[in-house]
């Protein structure tokens, strides 16, 4: 064996890769069975190819069959992109400024796209997902901390998708069932899930494809009913252009396209497939599948983000309702403006909204049993996880609706504060992330390279700093009064401080390879 290849292999032998060590994500019954599928045998079989110690330390050739057995996970990842919150986001952008964001929506989820990348490369690298990792590598203060921030991100992401699904009901009932019946039809997505879940993981991912589907032809079809300005709509992707009036509105798309919990998520989500992680051609191998089924599924996404912002943006750009529209009142919108039609649009904005909350609910619930699993490391059974996982979203979600049923206005004015504390989450998911994926004694040969470090941690830098400005701007408005502005410097200073700690721990044990070359093939 070659030097070089004999250095890969010892590196990828470490205690997180041992074949005998205990599943976590998923039982090796649950998994989508990938060892074996080769090139030389796609017509059937499934027998070890006989040649296979040859993928110790080279990656087989690529197989549109195994592409097909390793894509579902990047679209389940996906959710994240389009759920209510995001879409809200692109109604208001696009009826605020116009075209002129679409540059920023594509630039803002290749972000996105890097992070999911480096949490699906964690993920398949080690075989044990961010929350785990994070339990063994931080003293139980700071684990416990980390999780509570988890939770309240996951809540709030939850709060914002079941109101969604919720408001989308009630459109779709003509107003018969109110929003408090809508949450508790939402609830029972649950169930669905985990009967979904005891057919297998293909069949749960199938379901999400068929939400992915029904968004992108509803949103498509509002495209075509309202065709949007083709030449203005392709200036606006390719032309940067942000001015003073639409900042607010360009640091909303950047700032809602990185969802803490999904960070969480997609790590946990790639070992739903079996591949021999004692071989370092494999493993490449399942993180190269993995590279691209994660980017064909939010190129999807950001064309469904791209038809909901151009489509307010030729309703209602220039508008006296551009600064009023939210999800409560844009399907009525553009039905006063457009009309009913043969096919009212008011009901294909409904049709696209419950999908895109029903979808993100189950993902959430999801990433709710891998983050109260791995950070308290708990053996329950799964319907008991789901259940006290949606629980903690429903109970306050349905408070909600309760409150804010008779003044529906109001709900923007929480979305707001959804907004912001999912904001506050967001250095507690990547922060961790990226210190692990460059520790060497995690990752092994996998750890990522000096240059593709500096990339990661500026891009974590940058969203980290927008939505620092989008707490900055949002508390400089709201707090007043000596007692809540003194509260508010505290939480601030603990909070920077934990920051601190993460970023400072992080740079104790990256193993930055500065004169070592050994692993510069380990770069992306």
């Amino acid at each position: 064996m070659h030097p070089r290849e004999e250095e890969e292999q010892r590196l990828l032998a470490n205690p997180l890769l041992d074949s005998s060590e205990e599943e976590r994500a998923y039982d090796s019954t649950e998994k989508v069975h990938i060892i074996g599928v080769d090139e030389s045998n796609e017509g059937g079989g499934g027998e070890e190819d006989e040649n296979d110690d040859v993928y110790s330390t080279k990656t087989p050739p690529f197989s549109w069959k195994k592409l097909w057995l390793f894509t579902g996970p990047g679209f389940l990842m996906s959710i994240a992109f389009l759920d209510p919150g995001n879409l809200e986001g692109d109604l208001q952008a696009g009826a605020i400024a116009g075209y002129s964001l679409l540059w920023l929506l594509l630039w803002a989820t290749a972000m996105g796209l890097l992070v999911q990348l480096l949490s699906a490369r964690l993920g398949v690298a080690t075989g044990r997902h961010l929350a785990e990792l994070c339990r063994e590598e931080y003293p139980t203060w700071a684990r416990l901390l980390l999780w509570v921030m988890a939770e309240l991100a996951l809540v709030g992401a939850d709060i914002q998708e079941v109101i969604g699904s919720a408001i989308a009901i009630k459109i779709l009932s003509n107003g018969f069932l109110p929003l408090w019946a809508g949450v508790i039809i939402t609830a029972l997505d649950c169930f669905i899930f985990l009967f979904l879940e005891n057919y297998g993981v293909r069949k749960l991912e199938a379901l999400f494809a068929i939400l992915i589907g029904t968004m992108a032809i509803s949103f498509a079809w509002m495209f075509g009913e309202t065709k949007p300005n083709g030449v203005e709509l392709l200036l606006g992707v390719l032309v940067p252009k942000v001015s003073s009036k639409t900042i607010k509105e360009a640091v909303g798309v950047v700032g809602s396209i990185i969802m803490p919990h999904n960070v969480f998520l997609h790590s946990a989500l790639v070992q739903s497939r079996e591949i021999d992680t004692r071989k370092v051609g494999r493993v490449r191998e399942a993180i190269n599948y993995y590279s691209i089924e994660s980017a064909v599924a939010l190129i999807i996404s950001f064309i469904i983000n791209m038809f909901v912002t151009t489509v307010f943006a030729k309703a209602f750009y220039g508008t006296e309702k551009a600064n009023d529209i939210g999800l409560v009142n844009a399907g009525q919108y553009l039905e006063e403006k457009y009309g009913r039609g043969l096919l009212p649009i008011l009901y294909i904005w409904a049709i696209g909204l419950l999908a895109a909350g029903q979808s993100s609910t189950i993902t959430s619930t999801y990433a709710g049993q891998f983050i109260m699993g791995g950070f308290l490391n708990l053996r329950l059974k799964k319907w008991l996880r789901a259940l006290i996982t949606r629980s903690c979203a429903i109970i306050p979600t349905l408070t909600v609706a309760l409150v804010f049923e008779t003044s529906e206005g109001s709900l923007d004015v929480l979305n707001e504060w959804l907004n912001v504390l999912q904001s506050m989450q967001i250095p507690f998911a990547l922060i961790p992330l990226l210190c692990l994926v460059s520790k060497v004694d995690i990752m092994g040969v996998f750890k990522i390279g000096r240059t593709l470090q500096i990339i990661s941690w500026l891009v974590a830098a940058l969203v980290i700093v927008i939505n620092g400005y989008l707490l900055a701007d949002f508390f400089s408005s709201e707090v007043s009064g000596v007692i809540f502005t003194s509260t508010v410097f505290i939480f601030t200073a603990a909070y920077v401080v934990f920051i601190i700690y993460l970023v400072s721990r992080g740079i104790s044990f990256s193993n930055f390879p500065l004169n070592s070359k050994r692993l510069t093939n380990s770069e992306i």
